[in-house]
């Protein structure tokens, strides 16, 4: 099932490779009804040639897509030693060379250890680009607060954006394999993206959405979310494999479950603003524990003040 829509692929950019200490951990749950193949050493094979490693460290899950003898890897950590633990845990897959990187969106648990896959080319959204560039530093600041322990190694990274961009969609090529890109519009943050692999049906769809912890919305876009997910869950069918960014990978009623989500806090917010509810009440009514759910509000309240762009 090909990524489709209005235009799709339309101008698409198409390529061709050939050639201690852990952050409080989050409790998860989810599952599949696709047919999940293998575990070898740490890695799930959830389509073919198609891996997942979840690292315990924020419950990250990180993918590997094999064609030939290289490999594509879908994210890239937070730092160099965490950058390094997945380029050796790829050894236990046979060491395929990693010929492509891809980046879901620019939050530094996603993309600081970028500069340890050079010289492969790193593909992204355009404004995954722009993120780093501007919020980089911030965010190494922040991170360096919230895990104390990881403030020398978050120093040594080097920004290091995505060299191959995209507005709206790409197709590139591994080892024979295709692999769609697409933003699929905003959600939590303005550069999302979503990968699919049409040959293994499997869809990674990055922290667009996360299984068994309330989604990130400090950078997020409340009003936007909804119909986000709702084009992510346009992309699968009944044997999808759905992989997070965080939390184990599911299918299709996962999806389902977020949607819904994500459709009750912008209705709630936009009924604080129509004088209906007060925030307290709409804490109290949100799909998220309380103590999460007033960040996504007040972001969507935000947004529906004009706080955050067009």
């Amino acid at each position: 099932m090909p990524i489709e829509g209005p235009g799709a692929f339309a101008g698409a950019v198409t390529v061709s490779v050939k050639g201690d200490l852990l952050a409080p951990q989050r409790t998860r749950s989810g599952s599949t009804t696709a047919t999940i193949t293998r575990v070898a050493s740490g890695w799930t094979e959830v389509g073919d040639g198609v891996f997942v490693r979840r690292y315990p460290f924020y419950d990250q899950n990180i993918v590997a897509v094999l064609g030939a003898d290289e490999a594509l890897v879908v994210d890239t950590r937070s730092t160099y030693a965490q950058a390094r633990e997945i380029l050796g845990d790829l050894r236990t897959l046979g060491a395929p060379r990693v010929a492509i990187v891809v980046n879901t969106h620019g939050h530094h648990d996603h993309v600081f250890g970028n500069r340890l896959f050079r010289p492969a080319p790193i593909w992204g959204h355009e404004r995954c680009v722009t993120m780093i560039e501007r919020d980089g530093e911030r965010q190494r600041e922040g991170a360096s607060v919230e895990v104390p322990s990881l403030a020398v190694e978050l120093a040594e990274v080097e920004l290091d954006p995505p060299d191959r961009t995209f507005a709206d969609r790409a197709a590139i090529e591994i080892g024979g394999r295709a692999v769609e890109l697409a933003h699929l519009g905003r959600g939590h943050t303005d550069n999302d993206i979503v990968l699919r692999v049409p040959d293994a049906d499997v869809l990674c769809v990055g922290d667009l959405l996360e299984n068994g912890a309330t989604p990130y919305f400090g950078d997020g876009y409340p009003l936007d979310w909804p119909a986000t997910a709702e084009a992510v869950l346009g992309l699968t069918g009944a044997r999808t494999v759905v992989v997070p960014g965080h939390g184990e990978h599911a299918g299709r009623a996962f999806v389902v479950t977020q949607v819904a989500a994500f459709r009750a806090v912008a209705e709630l917010a936009r009924r604080i603003e129509a004088g209906e509810l007060d925030l307290e009440a709409a804490v109290a009514a949100a799909p998220y524990p309380a103590r999460a759910a007033r960040e996504p509000l007040e972001r969507a309240l935000a947004q529906l003040r004009g706080e955050l762009g067009p």
